[in-house]
């Protein structure tokens, strides 16, 4: 089984329960609400869906597609029922140009080189309409990096210029940019300074980050993260093991 499909399996499997997952839609979901809000029957579209879970998280604000390139991504998000989904590459989308109010990539572009991490970025450009919204979460941080990265194929952890860059050089205004998962960033950073040190594991093992912990333990982390979301609401964050963005398309809705 290929890393990615063994990577996808233990997504589907931890998602739905995993403080780590809650804490990304706890932190998503007020973004979402801004960039469809006053918007009519919007259009949402994530790019490089996976499973499919944000999709489903998406449609609570509107129609809600997705697209990814990974076969077995999309049988999983079949197995629990999920639809509107297609099979395409980030950076050559099966729709038609100024279709969407919304567009999102949730942990896609580190994984991309860089020349098609670059094309992913107009690609969401291109999709939405004038006046639209994008949301991009990336990993960030390169003291972070650790087994988890070299498991998932991370190319390379972003910086808030980084990101500020990348998505200026397509076109976007950035609206918001915050660092998130700021209460994991001290065990975080540790137990990843010691996983560099005995080197990288890229086996199977590598994706006990993403197994879900005992229940006492993945409550109180979830409480945590959901602290996290609402102070976010009004601060942003000076660092963490993620980086979140709204940025916008210039022009008006039509």
């Amino acid at each position: 089984m290929r890393r990615v499909e063994q990577l996808l399996r233990a997504t589907a499997a931890a998602e739905a329960r995993h403080f780590w997952f809650r804490g990304l839609r706890a932190f998503v979901t007020p973004l979402v609400r801004r960039a469809v809000d006053g918007r009519p029957d919007p259009l949402l579209l994530d790019c490089g869906c996976g499973t499919g879970a944000n999709v489903e998280l998406l449609g609570g604000f509107g129609r809600a597609f997705g697209f990814d390139l990974s076969e077995a991504g999309l049988q999983l998000a079949r197995e629990a029922g999920r639809t509107r989904l297609a099979r395409a590459s980030v950076t050559a989308a099966p729709f038609p140009s100024g279709a969407f109010d919304l567009v999102t990539s949730f942990d896609v572009l580190y994984a991309l080189e860089e020349a098609d991490a670059r094309a992913a970025v107009m690609e969401m450009y291109r999709l939405l309409k004038p006046g639209g919204f994008v949301i991009v979460n990336v990993a960030a941080m390169k003291v972070l990096r650790g087994d988890h990265s070299a498991f998932a194929l991370e190319l390379r952890r972003y910086s808030r210029d980084d990101l500020r860059v990348a998505l200026e050089a397509a076109g976007f205004e950035v609206v918001r940019l915050t660092y998130t998962n700021a209460a994991l960033f001290v065990p975080l950073a540790l137990s990843r300074l010691l996983q560099r040190r005995r080197g990288l594991r890229q086996d199977a093992g590598a994706q006990i980050e993403i197994l879900v912990p005992p229940a006492p333990i993945n409550a109180i982390m979830t409480g945590v993260m959901r602290v996290e979301a609402l102070l976010l609401r009004w601060f942003d964050a000076p660092f963490g093991s993620s980086l979140l963005c709204l940025a916008r398309k210039p022009g008006s809705p039509r």
